[in-house]
């Protein structure tokens, strides 16, 4: 109990500087200058939707199209995403206003939709598409305002502003099919200081987005590309029949607005949450219990262990004492090899490799070193340093294997990353098998762990173990506190995945992941010392898999999620869901597995190199 006060108000003081930690920029990424009516491009990324949870090109509904489509060269991460970033006909000039253009109008006509073109975009609105728009490497957003349930005078002072990513493609009301074909641009820049006798420069600090439906016909045009916007709420939207040619007209405006954002805080508002109090007092209270409830497991543990080991080491009454139960007379077992030590040491290897990659990644993410301007600099991160820590994930299971008395090196070091093979072929040949097979040829030949106490030549019976010894109850049990850590956290980052938000809270992410892995170590060492204590002495793999029960009740969340916080209802959708979360299951009980799995074994390590062994 001790020990968890003392760490308490550090790890309080840790997640104050983390809750104050604001977004920062990678030295060297400069920002744009512009001046005055210099073009500011408009780039389109992709469409999302968080039902069908397939994301489409651009271009792959009938917007209107440049004289040549240019697609940026993009990264592993972007790749991954799903992005295609290129350019649109937009033609947006910096801190000029317009009050509305016709898009693809050459010859002065309207655009017209074939059947099958209706169809698609009748189809992708049904479906809530978003439509990801980037000016200046800024992502286009929705403006919110959303009102509490005060009644009265104050209801307008309680106003609040949020930003929805992206812009709905359209809408449908009374089953009638709408399309959001005006576009109303509202960019705010910042005007730099300089000095006397020089121009202003302007940098681009937010990107909004006002969709409207407007009908052909309440459009006015003229032969220079302009048109007037009907005023009033006289107008009626453009409706899209999917049975029929549609007729209509693509049209944008754009307003500029002066703001007093600095271009390294322009990222603030889009990483604005809603509910960051209550995610603040979550991620305290996780800390607090985990701390407490780890402090009375340590104290427990302890207390027990220092009394076994006194009356272990009784040189007196040595007879009484071999005649107890406990987890001294499994001495000559506790260190015998399992069976199939090779998937064993290989999977463990695995996890030590996702380990220092998540560990790594969490860090740097942290300080602020993959900031969301960066597309895809998390993902691209985490891939390139999953396939370099497969020196050290096979070091560690080449070491291991030898310690089980393993010999078939080679194969040992194919098994290890193994998942990888699947999703990132050419990497895995490229870098991974290499590192692995390097990284398990030194771990081969360095020498074993050194265990206390030797084995027995004959394997001890086991006597009858209670219910409670069983592996699914230990599972259930030991996934409770770790989960009970970071389930809060999960909730955003699921919501980061499978709802096109932005995750930033990295501060209290790599806060929560310490938080796992102590909560990880404390369980594995009690649950392994019950078993020993039970003479069971098959603690190898049991310990590996009951480590990893909270990857049992994440996979629990998931589906809790899945029926609660998302509305998809067709079957491919709901099978990417589920083979994504298969792929995070498996990954997670890797990584408390194997974390659970190194705090049991030195626990084990060290008391029985306490006891005196005859």
């Amino acid at each position: 109990m001790a020990a968890a006060m003392d760490w308490l108000p550090w790890s309080l003081l840790l997640l104050s500087l983390m809750c104050g930690t604001r977004a920062f920029y990678v030295p060297g990424v400069a920002p744009i200058n512009f001046h005055q009516n210099d073009p500011v491009e408009i780039k389109a990324v992709k469409l999302t939707s968080s039902r069908t949870q397939l994301p489409y090109e651009y271009y792959s509904l009938p917007f209107c199209r440049p004289l040549q489509i240019t697609y940026k060269a993009e990264n592993l991460g972007e790749v991954l995403r799903g992005d295609r970033i290129v350019n649109t006909p937009f033609q947006v000039l910096m801190n000029s206003e317009k009050k509305c253009e016709v898009l693809c109008n050459e010859s002065n006509k309207p655009l017209i939709l074939s059947v099958k073109e209706s169809r698609l975009v009748a189809e992708r609105i049904t479906e809530e598409y978003y439509v990801h728009l980037i000016a200046d490497n800024l992502p286009v957003a929705t403006r919110l305002e959303l009102y509490s349930n005060r009644e009265g005078d104050d209801k307008k002072k309680e106003k609040d502003v949020q930003f929805e990513h992206g812009y709905r493609l359209g809408f449908v009301d009374v089953n009638k099919i709408y399309l959001h074909n005006h576009l109303s641009f509202i960019l705010y820049y910042h005007r730099e200081d300089l000095e006397e006798d020089k121009e202003h420069t302007y940098r681009v600090v937010r990107f909004e987005v006002i969709p409207q439906s407007i009908r052909l016909e309440d459009l006015k045009v003229d032969e220079k590309h302009s048109c007037t916007l009907p005023e009033g709420a006289n107008s009626l939207p453009q409706e899209i029949d999917p049975t029929k040619e549609n007729q209509l007209y693509f049209t944008y405006s754009v307003h500029w607005e002066e703001s007093d954002i600095k271009w390294a805080s322009r990222w603030d508002t889009y990483l604005t949450m809603s509910d960051v109090q209550i995610h603040w007092f979550s991620i305290i209270n996780s800390v607090v219990v985990v701390f407490f409830l780890s402090g009375i497991l340590s104290m427990i543990i302890i207390r027990t262990l220092r009394k076994d080991i006194a009356n272990y080491n009784k040189e007196d009454d040595i007879e009484d004492t071999m005649e107890e139960s406990g987890w001294k007379l499994v001495h000559g077992d506790v260190f015998r090899p399992p069976q199939y030590p090779m998937i064993l040491s290989s999977l463990l290897g695995s996890g030590i490799q996702l380990f220092c990659m998540i560990l790594i990644v969490i860090f740097v993410a942290m300080l602020g070193m993959l900031s969301p301007s960066s597309r895809g600099a998390l993902m691209t991160t985490a891939c390139f340093l999953f396939m370099f820590m497969g020196v050290f994930g096979g070091f560690s299971a080449g070491r291991l294997y030898r310690t089980l008395k393993g010999h078939r090196w080679k194969k040992g070091a194919f098994c290890v990353p193994f998942p990888t093979m699947v999703a990132l072929l050419c990497m895995w040949f490229g870098i991974s098998l290499p590192l692995v097979y390097l990284g398990y040829y030194f771990g081969f030949r360095k020498q074993p762990y050194d265990n206390p106490v030797r084995t027995n030549q004959i394997p001890r019976q086991i006597p009858e173990q209670r219910w409670y010894m069983n592996r699914f109850v230990g599972i259930l049990m030991a996934g409770i506190l770790p989960f009970g850590a970071m389930f809060i956290e999960l909730f955003f980052i699921f919501s980061a995945i499978w709802e096109n938000q932005f995750y930033y809270l990295f501060g209290f992410l790599f806060l929560v992941f310490i938080i796992l892995v102590v909560s990880c170590s404390q369980i594995s060492i009690v649950m392994v010392y019950f078993q020993l204590c039970a003479e069971d002495y098959r603690w190898w793999w049991r310990n590996f898999l009951v480590s990893g029960g909270s990857a049992f009740y994440v996979l629990v969340y998931a589906i809790f999620y899945f029926v609660n916080k998302l509305d998809i209802v067709e079957f491919i959708p709901s099978l990417l869901y589920f083979g994504y979360t298969a792929l995070m299951v498996l990954s997670f009980w890797l990584l408390t597995g194997t974390i659970g799995f190194y705090a049991a074994y030195m626990f084990v390590r060290k008391i029985y190199a306490a006891v005196k062994i005859d």
